[in-house]
């Protein structure tokens, strides 16, 4: 499988330009995928130089890159320390995250990721996980499934849609992403279909994998083991994510603000590098899914 079967990396240049690369430094890619930013930063690393990629999917191993700088390990980027501890890793040059689903998981059906598809209802990133699209449509109470919609997916009638779905599945249990499509299409107003279906599905999959929870997590380990000068480049895929960034490179922090100390002066763990980045109109023509990235950089100060 080519890796650009696999996942087109976006802002490939920009997202490895952020990172400023010293050749014999140590980095990290938490999302490996089809392993497009992992090959264009081994180009910019000499023989003394490290990298290390983290990916929790099963199907990534098979893009695995043969080089001896290269290290895959097959786990979620929410152990970064743990496991870069294991290779005797305490400090890196850099990190770079590309965040949300790649496009592998979207284009193989039985996946469940995608809204084109009949399939199963699973969406879990990794195969080995316990909580499918299936547990949290059928398990979940009325209120908990109202709270995932609403805040993952900021989906205004979340009231209506748990309860719909509630009501189905105490006839027969939803087991296809077909059947559940039939259960919201009364919420699904031609117009906005795709729209709508898409922040539904968004809402599941981020509760499935936990993607915010994971998300503060990485990025406070990242205080710890970037060196001073060491930067982060990052890509959000949705507003979620992004607000979480940003407040953070901005102050370390997920909610509230820094203390001040007795001068009025606050000390922030980054600085930003440049505003946020997005696609180029021609990358979005080439890739479709890369039209609602945004890139982040910053530098531990």
């Amino acid at each position: 499988m080519k890796q650009t079967e696999y996942h087109n990396p976006v802002l490939l240049k920009e997202t490895v330009d952020g990172l400023a690369i010293e050749p014999d430094g140590v980095y990290v890619d938490v999302t490996f995928g089809g392993g497009g930013h992992s090959r264009a930063i081994l180009e910019r690393l000499n023989a003394q130089g490290r990298l290390f990629a983290f990916d929790q999917d099963q199907d990534a191993l098979a893009n695995e890159i043969k080089d001896d700088r290269f290290t895959l390990i097959n786990e979620n980027f929410r152990f970064i320390k743990r496991f870069l501890r294991f290779y005797g890793i305490k400090k890196v040059n850099g990190i770079l995250g590309d965040f949300g689903v790649s496009s592998h998981q979207f284009d193989v059906a039985e996946r469940g990721f995608s809204t084109r598809f009949d399939a199963d209802l699973d969406m879990r990133m990794d195969q080995k996980g316990t909580l499918s699209a299936y547990e949290v449509v059928n398990n979940y109470e009325e209120t908990a499934l109202r709270t995932v919609f609403l805040t993952y997916g900021e989906l205004r009638n979340a009231p209506k849609l748990a309860r719909s779905i509630v009501e189905a599945r105490n006839e027969k249990p939803v087991k296809t992403s077909e059947a559940l499509k039939e259960i919201l299409r009364p919420f699904l107003p031609k117009h906005k279909e795709h729209k709508l279906l898409a922040q539904i599905y968004q809402a599941i999959r981020i509760e499935v994998n936990q993607e915010i929870e994971v998300l503060k997590e990485f990025l406070l380990q990242t205080l710890e083991l970037l060196d001073k000068g060491g930067r982060i480049s990052l890509i959000s895929y949705h507003s979620l994510e992004d607000r979480l960034v940003k407040r953070f490179i901005r102050n370390g922090m997920f909610e509230g603000e820094p203390e001040k100390d007795l001068y009025g002066n606050v000390s922030v763990p980054f600085k930003k590098v440049g505003g946020f980045i997005v696609p180029s109109p021609q990358e979005i023509e080439i890739n479709n899914r890369a039209r609602s990235a945004k890139l982040r950089v910053a530098e531990r100060i």
